[in-house]
């Protein structure tokens, strides 16, 4: 009977694969033929504003007019702002221009925002701004730098610079930690986090600058904040003028402390942090991480924590809510507009982009969340204001993903505008209902979305996607490897590179023996794009698993290299030593 059970769950995957869209309750659908694919809230409806932008999408900005401004993921010197307008007012765009950078860009570059007037923007390592000229679409202004990152070390993980601004004229720009934990040596299994961390000194925090300065460097600016490792989704609200921020958890408990975590608890831990950012605040980081499950701050295994250790940790700030691990929380918004219902005025909408390190469980969010409001405090529980975006579930792997979320903005009129990262795809959502009958029914059907798989908590047994299966490549790629290059080996299209088809797996073996043995820091390229993550170093594998993993990926993934001997990776360690 239990098998049964098995081939049946089996087969209604496959037809959620396929785009069936007819189910019970219990397996709701996952395509959907309305609303430019997404499923909303009853009352509202999208409409797509563009199909697809070249350089795809980070974060936008909508001007009074109705003009949007997109930062784009990859753009050539002079083309870092996408400028949309839709002249006949179908809801579609139809002048688009490009203008804006100073040099070319990679896949980090994010802000888009504007201020008095002013169209603020930023790639990894520069904020620019321009004076908007009223009518017109491109400014005619000169180009600003506001703000560079002149550290030495150039590019390195989470170096994307959101910003947002107050009510007094201050801009507040996270500078991402060049680090995981505050490793000794960063991502290696079993190596101790520095105390106290250098790194808290000029990164894993949020600085305060003057908004209408050009030419500021960071020791310009006024440390704000602390302990944040990476922030990506950064919003002032104006309601009770407050920072807040949703902060990206530290990657990797199963992989750097087996003997601690299992897969579940790595999929699951540390929580995403929703916090409100006062002058001063210390979130922790480092030395620890909230856990969503326990309702606790508890100590990082790297300072001697054992995933149920308080230690220090109660001392640092406590987040609004702790949402699972993994889920990118890449922007936010407080909505100020009046065209939605009462519901949704002055709360939070979470762009969540979606799970990279969830493995050996499926990927997890990819939708928008809300987060309601009322006087100045959360009102409930998250919520689910948008899915589909990625149009399956599960998902196993990142690439499988349709779309992936990440800008918000509201317009003019009280709509909002939902940019992805993946094609460039932007949709507009209204509310067409009447406001006074928006019903809690609206809102039960979305909730019914938190039991499918891209949103529910994994089934430690049934969701394991390991269960009764070969690991392929065995257990090194399984535990060391699929969290960022994934079980297909196509990596996640911004941090993590494909393995198939790139001359650096395929090509000259000594020169992949050292990656692995002594890792890379971007940024390289790889098959035409940019990457800038760190590979961390594995030279506390044995010279047979190296040479099982790499003769692994040669020869799958579209591969067909020669494979790694045993023999040639001893023979490169000790040349290395």
């Amino acid at each position: 009977m239990f098998k049964k059970r098995l081939k049946l769950s089996a087969f209604l995957l496959v037809l959620l694969a396929l785009g069936f869209t007819q189910h019970s309750d219990r397996d709701l659908p996952v395509v959907n033929t309305k609303n430019g694919g997404l499923f909303l809230p009853d009352g509202f409806e999208a409409t797509v504003v563009v199909d697809s932008l070249p350089g795809r999408a980070r974060h936008i900005a909508v001007n009074d007019n109705g003009d949007i401004y997109v930062k784009a993921r990859f753009a050539d010197k002079g083309e870092s702002v996408i400028a949309l307008r839709d002249t006949n007012n179908d809801g579609r765009a139809d002048i688009i221009k490009r203008f804006g950078g100073a040099a070319k860009e990679r896949a980090y570059g994010t802000a888009m925002r504007i201020y008095k007037g002013y169209l603020y923007f930023s790639s990894e390592l520069v904020v620019y701004r321009y004076k908007l000229t009223p009518g017109k679409l491109v400014p005619e202004s000169p180009e600003e730098v506001i703000l560079t990152d002149d550290h030495p070390h150039g590019m390195h993980e989470h170096i994307a610079k959101p910003i947002t601004f107050d009510d007094k004229g201050f801009m507040y720009v996270p500078f991402g930690a060049n680090s995981n934990a505050c490793q000794e040596q960063n991502r290696t299994p079993g190596s101790k986090g520095m105390d106290p961390c250098p790194i808290l000194e000029d990164h894993g925090g949020i600085w305060k600058f003057d908004a209408n300065k050009t030419g500021q460097l960071q020791k310009d600016g006024t440390k704000f904040a602390t302990g944040l490792r990476s922030v990506v989704a950064l919003d002032w609200n104006f309601q009770d003028n407050n920072l807040y921020a949703v902060q990206h958890g530290r990657d990797d408990l199963l992989r750097l402390w087996p003997q601690l975590y299992n897969g579940w608890q790595s999929a699951m831990l540390p929580s995403e942090e929703f916090l409100r950012i006062k002058e001063g605040t210390h979130a922790g980081w480092p030395y620890c991480y909230w856990d969503q499950m326990q309702a606790k701050k508890v100590l990082n295994p790297e300072y001697g924590g054992d995933g149920k250790m308080v230690g220090q940790c109660d001392q640092y700030e406590k987040p609004l809510i702790g949402f699972p691990g993994h889920w990118a929380p890449n922007d936010i918004l407080f909505y100020q507009g009046s065209q939605f219902p009462e519901h949704y005025k002055n709360g939070s909408f979470i762009a969540f982009h979606g799970s990279t390190n969830r493995a050996p469980y499926p990927q997890s969010s990819y939708f928008i969340g809300f987060v309601p409001f009322k006087n100045g405090q959360v009102a409930g529980e998250y919520e689910v204001f948008a899915d589909g975006f990625a149009g399956l579930d599960p998902i196993v792997n990142v690439s499988d993903a349709v779309y992936r979320p990440m800008g918000i903005a509201m317009g003019p009129d009280g709509s909002i505008y939902l940019a992805e990262t993946e094609k460039g795809k932007i949709w507009k959502v209204t509310y067409k209902g009447n406001k006074k009958k928006f019903a809690n029914a609206a809102l039960a059907k979305m909730e019914q979305r938190k039991t499918m798989t891209h949103i529910r908590t994994p089934d430690f047994v049934n969701d394991n996607l390991d269960k009764d299966k070969p690991v392929a490549g065995g257990k090194v790629y399984s535990v060391y490897c699929t969290a960022c290059h994934q079980r297909n080996g196509m990596g996640d299209s911004q941090r993590f590179p494909p393995l198939g088809g790139a001359e650096w797996v395929t090509g000259d073996k000594e020169r992949l023996i050292k990656v692995l043995l002594n890792g890379l820091e971007g940024p390289i390229e790889v098959k035409g794009q940019a990457y800038n993550n760190v590979m961390p170093q594995h030279s506390f594998l044995k010279d047979e698993e190296i040479s099982e993993v790499l003769t692994h990926i040669r020869s799958n993934f579209g591969n067909n290299a020669s494979p790694v001997t045993t023999e040639e990776v001893a023979k490169v360690r000790a040349s290395i030593k």
